[in-house]
């Protein structure tokens, strides 16, 4: 089954290469941006059909993708050229490729709450027996966990992750009938209680019934909380905490999308497994695509808005050529990265 399982990750995979680029494209045409080529996949071409302006493309390598548009970084005399678009216009295409991955994301989270019952929920269902932090002055019975220190809860399992955080004294939020109820410089520490080994806080929470309106909101929170790990993860990797050999790029993250399928307990529950993975690799994308680096879309955007404000100031349209020559240079930077990422894969793979 491995190799069913290595053919489905690869499938996923080019779905969200396919949908990232497609977002670009139907903004693009709705902003009347010429189009040259919309291709999927990378490297020599399999299908080729050229329809209107625009030639559409299967390419061999599912490594990547493009949608190529007139003028994308060069002058061009041509009106609906990217670079003759309005600044707003080409920001939106810029970030449509993103806001299609996420998009992507929540709905194949959505997909799979379709037939929940019933969701775990960050809601207090009762304290453990002495519990020090049950009271008409404290926390109570039905109290639905909002905010911890500022950070947004979605899952019950969230709660105890941002107190262990902590450092014992937090500023709480919770809905209570309807209405938010704030506890400033609120004091809790684990505690021990009668049969139980470790430490714990004393909450019981409880569940709420799979509305399409819960289901909506869960799948949203999901995603969100997708978003969370990721900036986690990029602010381990600069304060050092991982390094670059710890990143994983298509190989790894095909690999482990087999590795999940293989160790679900059915075929069922391994096809949701990977699709619950695949929409977090979804979100990743969306975040990731959008750092405002040379070469991905961030960058763009960034460049985009700096020399919009140069343009105002100095009156002067800037050489659409000299940011893509800093874009070309991020590329082969980024290329070098890919390489490296993909032999620490291989390596691991062949080690593992």
């Amino acid at each position: 089954m491995t190799i069913v399982y290595i053919l489905f990750a690869v499938l996923i995979f080019g779905v969200l290469i396919g949908i990232h680029e497609f977002g670009h494209f139907i903004v693009a045409k709705a902003c009347g941006v010429k189009v040259e080529e919309f291709a999927i996949g990378m490297g020599p071409a399999l299908f080729k059909k050229q329809k209107g302006e625009t030639l559409y493309s299967l390419r061999l390598l599912p490594i990547g993708g493009y949608c190529a548009m007139a003028g994308e970084d060069e002058s061009s005399e041509d009106p609906r050229a990217f670079t003759n678009a309005a600044a707003w216009k080409r920001v939106l295409i810029l970030c449509a490729g993103s806001a299609m991955n996420f998009l992507l994301g929540f709905v194949i989270v959505l997909c799979l709450y379709a037939n929940a019952q019933a969701f775990y929920a960050p809601i207090l269902s009762g304290f453990m027996d002495g519990c020090p932090y049950e009271g008409a002055e404290a926390l109570q019975v039905g109290d639905r966990f909002y905010r911890i220190d500022g950070h947004r809860i979605y899952e019950s399992y969230e709660v105890g992750d941002f107190l262990s955080q902590g450092d014992g004294t937090y500023d709480i939020v919770v809905l209570r009938e309807g209405k938010k109820v704030r506890f400033r410089d609120f004091a809790l520490e684990p505690v021990e209680y009668e049969g139980y080994e470790n430490k714990m806080y004393g909450f019981y929470f409880g569940t709420e019934e799979a509305t399409p309106l819960v289901r909506l909101s869960r799948a949203w929170g999901s995603c969100m909380g997708f978003g969370r790990m990721v900036w986690q993860g990029l602010r381990q990797l600069v304060s050092g905490q991982v390094g670059v050999k710890d990143m994983s790029g298509p190989v790894g993250i095909v690999n482990l999308m087999a590795e999940t399928g293989e160790q679900a307990a059915s075929t069922a529950d391994a096809v949701q497994d990977i699709l619950y993975l695949g929409a977090f690799i979804a979100v990743n994308l969306s975040i990731m695509n959008m750092l405002p680096i040379p070469a991905l879309d961030g960058g763009r955007v960034f460049l985009l808005l700096v020399s919009t404000v140069i343009e105002a100031v100095t009156r002067k349209k800037l050489d659409p050529k000299y940011e893509g020559m800093v874009h070309a240079a991020g590329m082969v930077l980024l290329l070098g990265l890919m390489a490296f990422v993909m032999f620490n894969d291989i390596l691991r793979i062949v080690k593992g």
